[in-house]
């Protein structure tokens, strides 16, 4: 008997089910949600507010978001990133989930701290995978800060990606009067398209 690799599958809709409870109002709880911060936490407060458009420019009200960050000194609160230089802050785990069909207008939010860098010579950046109906693989892509231009002229990731397309990765800073948010649409297909990342 020959054993065959197992066909991919769409990841949608069958993930909202207790990882997106709030979603689709099932009455579970879920593992994480769009508040990465607590009273404790150190850094800058943030808030990311965007929202998934699909080829034609419509709103995707059914996808989940995940965020990945290094916390303010530039640490990731993971086993392999052992540098004992820049601290841990136990009140910062860095992994946050939202589901885009929790709020009125279809957007994703998360409470988070502004990250440090990770090393010299690396902006600051925070990980971001989606996941939607009809995809059939999770699409990573990464955040950067526009008020970050010095340090994201000269990160490597950023100097790989076309010139024209660098914009599609910049949350643009926004000072309201209830703190710092940064706007960062994704736009998985179609005009000014998202760069995804093949890891």
């Amino acid at each position: 008997m020959v054993m065959k690799q197992t066909p991919s599958q769409t990841v949608g809709p069958y993930f909202a089910y207790g990882l997106t409870a709030q979603q689709y109002h099932y009455p579970h709880s879920q593992y994480a949600d769009g508040c990465l911060v607590t009273d404790q936490t150190q850094g800058e407060r943030i808030r990311i507010v965007g929202r998934v458009l699909d080829g034609h420019g419509d709103v995707v009200d059914d996808a989940m978001i995940e965020i990945w960050q290094a916390n303010a000194a530039g640490r990731f609160d993971h086993p392999n990133d052992a540098r004992e230089a820049r601290p841990l802050d136990p009140a910062f785990k860095g992994f946050g989930r939202f589901g885009t069909g929790t709020t009125p207008d279809n957007s994703f939010r998360f409470d988070t701290i502004k990250p440090g860098t990770i090393r010299d010579g690396v902006a600051p950046f925070i990980s971001v995978i989606v996941f939607g109906r009809g995809i059939m693989n999770h699409a990573y892509t990464r955040l950067y800060f526009s008020d970050e231009s010095t340090a994201n002229a000269a990160d490597p990731v950023l100097e790989k990606v076309p010139a024209d397309r660098r914009n599609t990765l910049i949350a643009t800073r926004n000072d309201t009067a209830t703190g710092v948010e940064y706007r960062f649409d994704i736009r998985m297909q179609g005009d000014n398209e998202t760069v995804f990342f093949d890891f």
